[in-house]
């Protein structure tokens, strides 16, 4: 098929009569697979904040456990539009510390002020900046969203080693929330540490996920996020040769992500954890070689 030229017309929605904020924050209600942040499902929109104000839009990214609180903005960023947006976003991920958080910003003009202030904050801030480009084509309107900023890498130290995780837990409440087959996958994987490490690690049991703790003292260079309704687990390795075990796992055909430096996580079913059991064992015993400084 041959792709033929289509003369367009850049317009912008903040000045158009026939459009306006609420027109676009519906549109992307209607289909938020649009913004390109991949499958999300929205949670909620104009959510009223603790201490004043809404929030545009609340979305969630179920297969990364990972929510976006979104605002949108017609015309170019201002200074009070950033500090709102990164204002929402405190209060969500403080309030639901279970979850991974990411600020998005939306607006038809992402200046470069704006990009030099987020710059300063890179490694603190997740955030994500998007300009949305409105095109008129004939009598149709076509909506191009943009990241023109992506800061989802963080410090190690902004992980989840100090999210509280949304609370204690136990083993009869992970018995119950993830089914015996996810919970036996951590028990191999624990198994595994404990045969490399030079000290023996438990589980964290806490309501988000399972981490590791030695001597009372938490120790998440590998934790462990199982989803029962899908039937797979998330495993997480914090390790400087997360870039390499990244490649090695996507050349094994295991699905995994590597959005934070430092940083590979994988996704299994319990039938892929036995195909693949040899690589993961491989990563595992690296990730805790290289926690304890080990040369080999």
């Amino acid at each position: 098929m041959v792709l033929k030229y289509v003369q367009h017309e850049k317009i912008k929605l903040q000045t158009h009569p026939g459009f306006n904020e609420r027109w676009l924050q519906e549109t992307i209600v209607d289909d938020p697979t649009i913004l390109g942040l991949g499958e999300l499902r929205v949670i909620d929109s104009e959510r009223t904040v603790t201490g004043g104000g809404r929030l545009d839009l609340l979305l969630f990214d179920d297969d990364n456990n990972r929510r976006y609180e979104v605002e949108l903005m017609l015309g170019a960023t201002d200074p009070s539009h950033i500090i709102r947006t990164i204002e929402y976003w405190d209060i969500e991920r403080r309030r639901y510390p279970a979850y991974e958080h990411v600020a998005v910003l939306i607006a038809e003009d992402v200046t470069s002020r704006f990009l030099n202030v987020m710059s300063l904050m890179s490694g603190s801030i997740p955030l994500i900046a998007i300009q949305l480009d409105a095109l008129k084509i004939g009598d149709q309107i076509i909506l191009n969203f943009v990241t023109v900023l992506d800061q989802t890498d963080l410090r190690s130290d902004d992980t989840d080693d100090t999210d509280s995780g949304g609370g204690e837990a136990n083993r009869q409440y992970w018995e119950k929330k993830a089914g015996g087959s996810l919970l036996n996958i951590c028990d191999e994987c624990i198994q595994t540490i404990n045969n490399a490490a030079s000290s023996p690690k438990e589980f964290n049991y806490l309501r988000g996920y399972l981490g590791l703790r030695s001597n009372g003292l938490v120790k998440n260079f590998i934790s462990f996020h199982p989803k029962r309704t899908k039937n797979f687990i998330h495993i997480v390795f914090r390790n400087e040769n997360a870039a390499t075990w990244k490649d090695s796992f996507e050349e094994a055909g295991v699905r995994v992500q590597s959005r934070h430096k430092g940083r590979v996580r994988i996704t299994v079913t319990p039938s892929e954890f036995k195909e693949h059991a040899d690589i993961i064992q491989k990563a595992i015993i690296d990730t805790v070689n290289k926690f304890e400084g080990k040369t080999a």
